[in-house]
């Protein structure tokens, strides 16, 4: 049977989330039960060698009987399914020489045929189990039940049974059982199983948290914000799911040419016998006896087992560093890419601004000048107002936001009202031209902190809102930033872009900062015109976009393959992209199309492999004639060095460490 069918499917049935997957993997299961029937198949043979040496062809015939029940129960079983469908497959192949040994007095070799393939089977059963493991085990990291707020008390209830809203409280050293944010308490988080972080972040109130993490020193009290089938760990397991069941081109192609494969050596198995007895002479048995060893070696066993062995391994290992894959295609995409467009905000940089420089005018002290400003930001929701008031508490001022009144937004030039009775405007530099009250001083500190990409809002007090200082906020690169584009160079892209709808300014002062240069800058740019340079860099070769797949879906979607940032909390990105980055980290996204090379070149190893092994036996059988034991050895021997060589990619070890 095609290799591809036999294991993959069984490997991506579906499991139902939310709980543990030991009793229930199939593929282990499988591979206990070939292992089983092997071992009986091994005894029987064994026994009924002696039993014919012994002169008791009663007892022989009936062990043999059983060697080949237990060892073909498999390919039995494949070749029926295969047959129903239509397909003549490699099981059938088998089964034919083996029963056709048998016909002509070598029930030994057939048993051995039989017995080898059975082994064979259990062995890439199990391997390639062991790269589903891999991921299914982290449904089982999950706690089953999670302790709840419930009145003045809590109670315990399964993990399933929590709503939206639900508040869990996690106890130091507990996994965290849902998906969901600090409601209360703080501490350390360890978040390696779900994002390959080996160092635990700091979580306080307002914070998200992951199912399946562990709490630190601290008691947190996390509000629900997924169901238990609906978290990210549960999500990760269903993409990884549905990306195993996902054929690459080139498995798909060769599936294609499979079943005709199957019939031509059918046929050429049987046209040697006859052109063997009728017109070279051989004897009726030695013809027969070469027609079924070139049935034996000419079946592509090793070459079809030779793209799920290295795709499922890849796409195993990817994910065990945060990075999922949504099939073997996108591996094989990945592999080609040569240009990789990045988005600036929220993939270069952690698209949070930060306070960055503090310009006092006049008389005044920077610590004044924050101090009014974040005591009026205090009331905005907005990011860059979050930055000032999170700079400012950084610097231990204290921010009441209760000392700021009438407090009023004008939408895209800033924030007026009163601090302890004092008029305060903290606002782009058009704010205080409207009002006439912008000074030389001022502007010529806007200037300059625009020209190195920062953003500048003056803060002016009084009727007039006179300018007492300057502040400057920036979204500042990844801290692995610099370190992943030149892994990605290192990995053989050969160009690094970016796409920002920010200024020039600020896009190039990120870029120089990451190693981008300035000519692969585009700034200014909306959606549309994204996906427009897209298909302009898709002319010099594959293109890979890389954005938080929100508002770059569009960049997305046209590019050769799409890799989302963040998808630890944005379903948007989870359903877009081809890759997803669940640990938000910049630094793997070398190991993306790292993974995706290494995947290609072991394919390609399989496959040439598999083939010269074919074309020497085959050569053999045909021209000289070689022992069936023989050629089965060396047909399910190159079988399992293809699948141990596609399991290589489990030690894949990533490029940089993880922490950005």
């Amino acid at each position: 049977m095609d290799d591809a069918v036999r294991v993959a499917p069984r490997l991506a049935s579906p499991m139902p989330a939310g709980k543990p997957p030991g009793a229930r993997d199939e593929a282990a299961n499988m591979a206990r039960l070939l292992a089983i029937l092997t071992g009986i198949a091994f005894v029987a043979l064994v026994t009924a060698v002696v039993a014919e040496n012994a002169l008791v062809p009663v007892w022989a015939a009936l062990l043999y009987a059983l060697a080949y029940i237990t060892a073909g129960y498999s390919g039995a079983v494949n070749s029926l399914a295969a047959l129903r469908q239509g397909d003549f497959s490699v099981d059938v192949l088998m089964l034919i020489a083996a029963l056709g040994a048998a016909a002509i007095g070598e029930p030994l070799e057939g048993g051995v045929l039989l017995w080898l393939f059975s082994l064979s089977e259990a062995l890439q059963t199990y391997a390639l189990g062991r790269t589903r493991g891999a991921i299914r085990s982290l449904m089982s990291l999950r706690p089953d039940t999670a302790r709840v707020r419930s009145g003045d008390g809590t109670r315990v209830v399964p993990v399933e049974d929590l709503a939206v809203g639900d508040v869990a409280i996690v106890l130091p050293g507990e996994r965290i059982p849902v998906d969901g944010v600090v409601e209360a308490g703080a501490s350390e988080v360890d978040q390696a199983t779900i994002t390959g972080e080996s160092v635990p972040v700091s979580r306080t109130i307002g914070e998200p948290v992951l199912a399946a993490t562990v709490n630190g020193p601290g008691v947190l009290e996390v509000r629900t914000t997924r169901r238990a089938s609906e978290s990210t760990v549960a999500r990760i397991i269903a993409l990884v799911e549905e990306a195993q069941a996902t054929r690459a081109p080139t498995q798909r192609l060769i599936d294609r040419y499979g079943n005709a494969y199957a019939w031509s050596v059918l046929l050429g198995s049987v046209s040697l016998g006859l052109v063997g007895a009728l017109l070279l002479g051989w004897p009726r048995v030695d013809a027969i006896y070469r027609a079924i060893t070139l049935l034996v070696v000419a079946s592509p066993c090793a070459v079809v087992i030779s793209t799920p062995a290295a795709y499922l391994s890849a796409m195993a290992t990817a994910a065990r560093l945060g990075i999922l894959f949504k099939g073997g295609a996108y591996l094989e995409a990945a592999a080609a890419v040569d240009v990789v467009a990045i988005d600036k905000t929220g993939t270069l940089t952690a698209g949070r601004p930060e306070l960055t420089e503090v310009v006092a005018l006049g008389d005044r002290r920077p610590d004044e000048v924050l101090a009014l400003a974040a005591a009026l930001e205090a009331r905005s929701e907005h990011l860059i107002a979050q930055a000032v008031v999170a700079g400012a508490r950084k610097r231990g001022i204290v921010v009441d936001e209760h000392r700021a009144t009438a407090v009023r937004a004008r939408h895209g030039l800033g924030i007026q009202g009163r601090v302890d009775g004092l008029a305060v405007a903290v606002g782009r530099s058009q704010l205080f031209d409207a009002a006439g009250s912008a000074t030389d001083a001022a502007r010529s500190a806007v200037a300059r902190l625009e020209a190195q990409g920062q953003t500048a809002m003056i803060v002016g007090v009084g009727p007039r809102a006179e300018p007492i200082g300057v502040l400057a906020v920036a979204d500042a690169p990844r801290r692995n930033a610099l370190a992943a584009i030149a892994a990605l160079r290192a990995a053989g892209v050969k160009r690094i872009v970016m796409l920002s709808g920010d200024n020039v300014h600020a896009a190039r002062a990120v870029a120089r900062a990451v190693g981008i240069a300035d000519d692969d800058v585009y700034a200014g740019m909306l959606p549309a015109d994204k996906v427009a340079r897209v298909e302009v860099l898709a002319t010099q070769g594959p293109v890979a976009f890389v954005g938080d797949g929100v508002n770059d879906a569009p960049a997305l979607a046209a590019a050769s393959i799409g890799v989302a940032m963040g998808a630890a909390g944005s379903d948007v990105a989870m359903e877009t992209a081809d890759v997803v980055l669940v640990g938000d980290h910049i630094e793997r996204l070398p190991d993306a199309f790292g993974i995706g090379r290494a995947a290609r070149r072991i394919v390609r190893q399989n496959l040439a492999f598999g083939f010269g092994v074919i074309a020497v036996l085959v050569a053999a059988t045909v021209f000289t004639g070689i022992p069936l034991p023989l050629g089965v050895v060396g047909h399910e021997g190159s079988t399992v060095l293809v699948v141990l060589n596609g399991l290589r990619l489990l030690a894949y070890r990533p490029a940089l460490p993880a922490g950005g």
